[in-house]
């Protein structure tokens, strides 16, 4: 069995719907501090943290098949949804605002000759970010304001097929909220045009954070309509989107969706970008030793037993080369000597 997996926060709710076999997630209701979710998807990932992550939800799964996409979809502006799949959920303590920047950064750093997909995008803030072929799987994709309310009006939109209820065409709140939805369908739509690239060896990232309900709670209050259509349209646009990216990456990807009700601190970047340049570090006028990295004990025992594995194959080959009687141990010399001989 395969579950994908859904996200939220204290209140607020972390749902697993979907994963591969190769996760695991253990039915239960721990709680998930809200600054451990990159973390989350890390280790999904198969990439080790800083800080241990002591939180029993997440299993150690199978280390050797790690899933190759991981897509986190950050929903503002409602506690819980009502997914038409029912899954494990964990409460989340301590929302605060997250990135998924290190997770990027380690993608990038370690398949960076193989160019994998790294897509983060912000459509009501007109923010994005886009590395590797993502440049270019994407190009067409609706970023701004303006290229997003244009593509509502194409033919080929979601408004000829989405049931809008009480929602309107004519208001702007209730455009910024579909036209995110179209994001979520533009963007499994463009990349089912390059199949291959979910065939790949290098793990892909998605990490889209949709602010439209959260804009419909405030104009139309969160006990009207409006808002009670728009979260069963977004519950069941995710359930689809979540479904087209499993089955784009044939069962081995993880679908994470967090539900935010309210950040409890103000949005700030905790992680530099992947893109911006690192200032040279000043020296130590101390001359203290470097911080301790968690990775010195792997990499320390892979050379040292990889030394002693080499030194042993010398000794054994020099040995037999020492002890080797070349008329009887060597074709070579045995050939010759017949050839003497006939001679």
């Amino acid at each position: 069995t395969y579950f994908c997996l859904f996200l939220g926060v204290w209140g607020d709710e972390f749902s697993v719907l979907r994963s591969p076999q190769s996760v695991v997630f253990r039915d239960g209701g721990w709680p998930l501090p809200g600054e451990r979710i990159p973390d989350v998807a890390a280790l999904s990932m198969g990439f080790s943290v800083e800080d241990d992550l002591p939180w029993p939800g997440l299993g150690v799964g199978d280390l050797f098949n790690r899933p190759r996409a991981t897509v986190m979809v950050t929903v503002k502006g409602v506690d819980k949804l009502t997914l038409p799949e029912k899954g494990i959920s964990y409460p989340i303590e301590n929302a605060v605002p997250f990135s998924l920047d290190s997770v990027a950064s380690a993608i990038h750093s370690l398949f960076s000759e193989e160019t994998p997909v790294v897509l983060q995008l912000a459509p009501s803030e007109e923010r994005v970010y886009m590395v590797g072929k993502a440049n270019s799987v994407f190009e067409d994709l609706s970023v701004t304001l303006r290229q997003l309310r244009n593509r509502l009006f194409q033919d080929n939109s979601i408004l000829s097929s989405l049931p809008l209820n009480s929602l309107s065409r004519n208001n702007e709140v209730d455009l910024l909220f579909l036209s995110e939805l179209q994001v979520l369908h533009d963007i499994a739509s463009l990349l089912s045009r390059h199949k291959h690239l979910a065939k790949d060896r290098s793990p892909d990232l998605y990490s889209l954070e949709l602010a439209g309900l959260e804009e419909i709670g405030k104009r139309y209050g969160e006990d009207s309509q409006q808002f009670r259509d728009a979260s069963q349209i977004l519950a069941e646009s995710l359930q689809k989107f979540a479904d087209e990216m499993y089955n784009l990456y044939s069962g081995n990807a993880v679908i994470e969706v967090v539900a935010v009700k309210e950040f409890n601190s103000p949005l700030t970047r905790k992680t530099r970008s992947i893109l911006q340049s690192t200032e040279p570090e000043k020296d130590n006028p101390y001359n203290l030793a470097y911080e301790y990295n968690y990775d010195y004990a792997v990499v320390f025992n892979i050379i040292l037993w990889m030394m002693i594995g080499l030194a042993l194959a010398v000794i054994v080959v020099s040995y037999n080369l020492w002890n080797m009687d070349p008329g009887y141990d060597s074709i070579i010399y045995r050939m010759t000597n017949q050839k003497i001989r006939m001679d």
